[in-house]
């Protein structure tokens, strides 16, 4: 376990409702500095990913696929994310986002404006369902 990590535990522990908006602050400071090595420790051992508009195949399950993902990811060029929204819930452990990412896919320019529901416990992600429209 990282320093890091450690401090994040405390964190989460401490306050669970700000454990969720910092995990999800330092999920979208790597994905938008494009700290791709990074991004798997956000999540714990055993962490699911559900896309469901793409289908049963589209899961993501344990962090050495996040880990796999990440690498794939790594070559989308000029990644933009706007953050549309962040919404607390009634579970702490559960934060909502909402936004809109631009990039470059096999040189074409791609938008998908989406929704990721997110549960952090213990300082990293266990669950994510992911929802995107591509256009």
């Amino acid at each position: 376990m990282t320093i890091r990590r450690l401090v994040r535990n405390s964190i989460a522990k401490e306050n669970p409702v700000n454990a969720a908006h910092d995990v999800l602050a330092q999920l979208l400071d790597a994905m938008a500095s494009k700290k791709w090595e990074q991004l798997p420790d956000l999540y714990a051992e055993d962490v699911v990913i559900e896309h469901p508009l793409s289908g049963p195949d589209a899961t993501v399950r344990g962090r050495d696929k996040v880990r796999e993902h990440a690498a794939r990811l790594a070559t989308v060029g000029d990644l933009a994310i706007e953050t549309v929204a962040v919404h607390e819930t009634d579970d702490p452990e559960v934060v909502i986002h909402e936004f809109t990412n631009r990039a470059t896919f096999d040189g074409e320019q791609v938008t998908m404006a989406g929704i990721r529901v997110m549960r952090v416990r213990d300082g990293v992600i266990v669950s994510s369902r992911d929802y995107g429209n591509r256009r």
